[in-house]
């Protein structure tokens, strides 16, 4: 909880780290040594991140040399687009389309569009529908096209924003077909629906401490060995030689506790979060009858614990500042992009109005969350609204 009284519905943002994540990351902070270091010190340090690395291979259906530790999921998905582009496009410089959702968090949307920017790719954002699902059709005419000229395909698992699951399984064969390696953000998807590295025929995956009940500023970038990646960062060699610096041990160590807890636990975490979610739309379409829920309607096609509305007639961070005045926390949206007022990308590539795309708001729970809490969200909301309503006037 971010204070003792707040009402926490933001854990798609960041959620509490679990004791056992805790204990683990505290026990290596009052330790020294550096992994890198051949002493008793640092082969110790090092033992620790290589157990952790193996914890975590072992949770997510991977061999521990395709783990590559990173500061978190934003540089996970950087090294994944920028240096697969840059080595497919170094090894062939016919390959310089990128193709990615419009739906993408901004750590590969933003790299995506700055790559294109940069005159190093040429980039094709592909369509979704109006559940924010992938139009593989649309996939499927670009890829068949020319495949000849993709250096590779970014697609999350699951959408930070409204929670619909992709189509992955899809996508990855159709890549398979043309030899085009595939890349998906799972920030959001670890813990709340399985995740198999090996079973995805994915290529690269990033991942990310915090979102699973670990510590913020680590992650990984799970990498296929056969796949040739350009490093972003130089130095020591560390990580395969693709992401130098010292590791941190500590939160490495808090990271693999998360994962590993996440992935035991998930198939009873995800249908506590669905009974609870379906509580809170009940209740929020209860006093608020003209609320619009956004995405996939079926439970095996989006995230169990994430709720996103729109509110007509309202503006979404006023209805936020409203609602966290009466000490109910939630967001507009990604909160790597809070703070600046503009519409959801993500509700405009699913063809809705700007207006329609500022006024929503993302409810998401997690370990944390509890029938108090949305029964607390459930009372505040009709009021709340009458309010933002009656200040957009």
């Amino acid at each position: 909880m971010s204070s003792a009284s707040a009402v926490y519905l933001d854990h798609a943002a960041t959620t509490p780290m679990v004791p056992a994540a805790l204990e683990a990351m505290t026990a290596e902070l009052v330790r020294t040594g550096n992994p890198n270091s051949l002493h008793a010190s640092g082969r110790r340090a090092r033992r620790v991140v290589e157990e952790s690395r193996e914890t975590i291979a072992q949770a997510i259906g991977c061999r521990p040399g395709e783990v590559v530790f990173t500061s978190g999921g934003t540089e996970a998905d950087n090294l994944a687009v920028q240096g697969i582009t840059a080595a497919r496009t170094a090894a062939d410089p016919r390959r310089r389309r990128l193709l990615a959702s419009a739906i993408e968090h901004h750590a590969v949307l933003d790299t995506v569009e700055w790559l294109g920017r940069a005159g190093r790719a040429e980039i094709d954002l592909l369509p979704v529908d109006g559940t924010a699902t992938l139009d593989l059709e649309a996939l499927a005419e670009r890829v068949h096209g020319d495949p000849a000229s993709i250096a590779m395909i970014s697609v999350m698992w699951a959408n930070n924003e409204i929670g619909t699951l992709q189509p992955l399984g899809e996508i990855v064969a159709l890549a398979a077909e043309h030899g085009i390696p595939v890349h998906a953000d799972a920030v959001q998807a670890l813990g709340a629906v399985p995740v198999d590295f090996a079973a995805s025929g994915l290529d690269a995956l990033a991942l990310s401490g915090h979102k699973v009940g670990g510590p913020v500023g680590v992650g990984a970038l799970v990498l296929r060995r056969d796949v040739d990646v350009v490093p972003l960062v130089h130095g020591g060699g560390q990580e395969r030689d693709i992401r130098s610096g010292t590791v941190d041990a500590p939160a490495i160590a808090g990271f693999a506790a998360a994962v590993e807890l996440a992935v035991k636990h998930q198939a009873e975490h995800a249908a506590r979060l669905e009974q609870l979610r379906q509580r809170l739309v009940a209740g929020v379409r209860f006093a608020v009858p003209d609320a619009v829920l956004n995405g996939p309607a079926d439970p095996d096609r989006r995230l169990p614990g994430v709720a996103h509305f729109s509110f007509p007639g309202c503006e979404g961070d006023s209805l936020l500042m409203l609602l966290d005045a009466r000490g109910i926390e939630c967001s507009t949206g990604s909160a790597c992009s809070a703070g600046v007022p503009q519409p959801s990308h993500v509700l405009l590539a699913m063809g809705r109005a700007d207006d329609e795309a500022r006024s929503s708001l993302r409810f998401s729970l997690g370990h944390t969350s509890t029938e108090r809490d949305v029964d607390a969200l459930v009372a505040a909301i009709g009021p709340c609204v009458e309010r933002a309503r009656a200040a957009k006037g």
